[in-house]
C-alpha cells in the first residue's frame, strides 16, 4: 500500500479493507482488459466462439463493480475516512463504474465478431483491429498507472488521447466514403462504426481513470484543465 502513496494505519483492520478493495480493483481491471483483448481478437478471426464467451463473462465486470461499490460503501460508514483515504475511496468507486462501461463496450465489440462480413470489408475490419490495439494499449497503461499510483505516467497517458481521436476521425472519413461509394454496404459498415465509436468511448473512460489518479495523488480536480496546466502537476 505504501506505493499508493498511503500510509499506515492505527486500525490493522483498516489497512486490510483498504488493501482488499486495491486488489479487487486490479483483479476487476485484468478482467476487463481481457475482455477487449477478446473482443478485438474474436472480431480480427470472426470468431464466433470466442465473441460469445465475451457476451457471456460480462456478469463478472458487473458483480465486482456492485461488490466493490458496497465495500467502499460500508468503510466509508465504519471508518470516516478523511483526507488521502477519502480520496482514494471516491478514485475507486468513479473508477470502477468506468471499468464496468469499458466492459459493457467490449461487449458491443464481440457482437461485430458474430456478424458476417465479405472480403472487401476485411481492409476496413483491419482499420479498425489498428484502432483497437491502440486503445487496449492505451487502456493497459491506464490500469498499470492505477496500480502504482503514478501520476506522471497519469498525466502522459492522458495527453495521448488526441492520438485515438485521430484515428478514430480518419476511420469514420473511410467509412463514410466505403458507404458513398456503395450504398449497399451501409448496414455491415454501419456495424464497423458502431464498433469503432465503442473503442473510442472505451479511450474516454480510460482518460477518466487517469483524471482520478491525479485527483488521489495530487487532490486536484483536472476535468477542465488544459493540456499546459496538466504538465504543471507533475
Amino acid at each position: 500500500m505504501d506505493n499508493l502513496h498511503m500510509g499506515r494505519h492505527i486500525s490493522g483492520q483498516f489497512n486490510e479493507d483498504l488493501e482488499r478493495v486495491i486488489n479487487n480493483v486490479m483483479h476487476m481491471g485484468g478482467l476487463v482488459e481481457k475482455q477487449l483483448s477478446d473482443a478485438l481478437a474474436a472480431v480480427g478471426n470472426n470468431d464466433e466462439e470466442l465473441a460469445r464467451e465475451v457476451l457471456n463473462n460480462d456478469y463478472q465486470i458487473n458483480a465486482y463493480e456492485v461488490s466493490i461499490d458496497d465495500e467502499c460503501t460500508r468503510i466509508i460508514a465504519k471508518r470516516q475516512p478523511a483526507a488521502g483515504d477519502l480520496r482514494l475511496i471516491m478514485a475507486i468507486v468513479k473508477t470502477i463504474a468506468d471499468l464496468e462501461r469499458i466492459g459493457d463496450e467490449a461487449e458491443k465489440i464481440a457482437q461485430v465478431a458474430l456478424e458476417s462480413f465479405s472480403s472487401k470489408q476485411q481492409d476496413l475490419l483491419l482499420n479498425l483491429d489498428n484502432l483497437g490495439r491502440k486503445v487496449l494499449e492505451f487502456l493497459q497503461a491506464t490500469l498499470d498507472a492505477f496500480t502504482r499510483m503514478d501520476v506522471d505516467t497519469a498525466i502522459n497517458i492522458h495527453q495521448t488521447d488526441d492520438s485515438i481521436n485521430r484515428e478514430y476521425e480518419a476511420l469514420m472519413r473511410q467509412l463514410m466514403t466505403y458507404m458513398m461509394e456503395d450504398p449497399r454496404s451501409i448496414p455491415q459498415i454501419m456495424t464497423v462504426i458502431w464498433s469503432a465509436r465503442a473503442l473510442e468511448r472505451i479511450g474516454d473512460r480510460s482518460q477518466n481513470i487517469c483524471e482520478y489518479i491525479i485527483y488521489f495523488v495530487k487532490g486536484k480536480v483536472v476535468r477542465h484543465t488544459t493540456a499546459e496546466d496538466m504538465k504543471k502537476l507533475k
